[in-house]
């Protein structure tokens, strides 16, 4: 199932991902959305790409994208796109981005592809089908102690408002690990505890086009992701917890010390 629409979602994550190495090396100019918020052309461009080709295919469908916001359609099926997550390493250069491009059906999430247009890695998966990158099948780790993980993170726009629990989250988690590292892709985050470079992942004030097609992506690959309390986890809710399913109790309890 989903043959086609896993299709057209990698066709549009390759045209978008094009023009995001082609801007990259022409120029671009950049804007503020918030205080640490940015957009920039190759946003604006890689969004209307996705949306051509998604339109076309499926012009019945409902799409919500980061930029654009909701195009409203008839089906009971939903689009969620990021066209470029990881808009600050972008601007500075940094080539850990991602076109991000999920299908939600009903209340299912179905399929996801995630691509980094720069290291030209093509994650995807469809529900009950498996996992893979650039065709080749993956799965989480199997990393059996804390001390032996590596885990990822990333820091919620808010956080020099709100820096303490944040902070209270990544030093117990940094002192517990092999190490924890900070990519600034949530997308890239969960393709890679799927495929077994990292293993766990946490963050907060996430948003679903920053998540979606990652956690179809882990789940297929055998991992496990709920919120910081273990319920299971939606791209609509605030926190996020991503393993590989191993390490999950260890995960929570650091979370949970913190008093959450």
């Amino acid at each position: 199932m989903w043959e086609k629409e896993t299709s057209i979602a990698k066709e549009a994550a390759l045209k978008a991902g094009e023009y995001i190495r082609e801007i990259s090396k022409q120029g671009f100019r950049i804007r503020k959305k918030g205080l640490i918020d940015l957009v920039t052309d190759a946003d604006l461009k890689a969004e209307g790409a996705i949306l051509s080709v998604i339109g076309e295919a499926f012009p019945e469908d409902h799409i919500l994208s980061e930029e654009k916001g909701r195009t409203q359609g008839n089906s009971h099926r939903i689009w969620i796109v990021d066209p470029l997550d990881g808009t600050t390493n972008f601007a500075h250069g940094l080539q850990f981005v991602s076109v991000s491009i999920a299908l939600k059906e009903r209340e299912e999430y179905v399929l996801g592809v995630v691509y980094n247009p720069f290291l030209e890695e093509l994650f995807e998966a469809r529900k009950g089908m498996g996992a893979f990158l650039n065709s080749e099948p993956i799965h989480t780790s199997e990393t059996m102690r804390m001390e032996d993980a590596l885990l990822v993170t990333g820091f919620p726009y808010y956080v020099k408002e709100r820096p303490q629990r944040v902070l209270q989250v990544f030093e117990s988690m940094i002192l517990r690990s092999q190490g924890v590292r900070r990519l600034g892709s949530a997308a890239i985050d969960l393709c890679y505890v799927a495929m077994g470079r990292f293993d766990g992942f946490w963050e907060e004030g996430l948003k679903p086009w920053d998540t979606a097609a990652g956690m179809v992506i882990l789940r297929e690959a055998g991992g496990f992701i709920t919120d910081y309390w273990g319920c299971e986890y939606d791209p609509y809710k605030d926190t996020l917890l991503a393993s590989n399913k191993i390490l999950h109790p260890e995960l929570l309890r650091v979370i949970k010390e913190q008093g959450l």
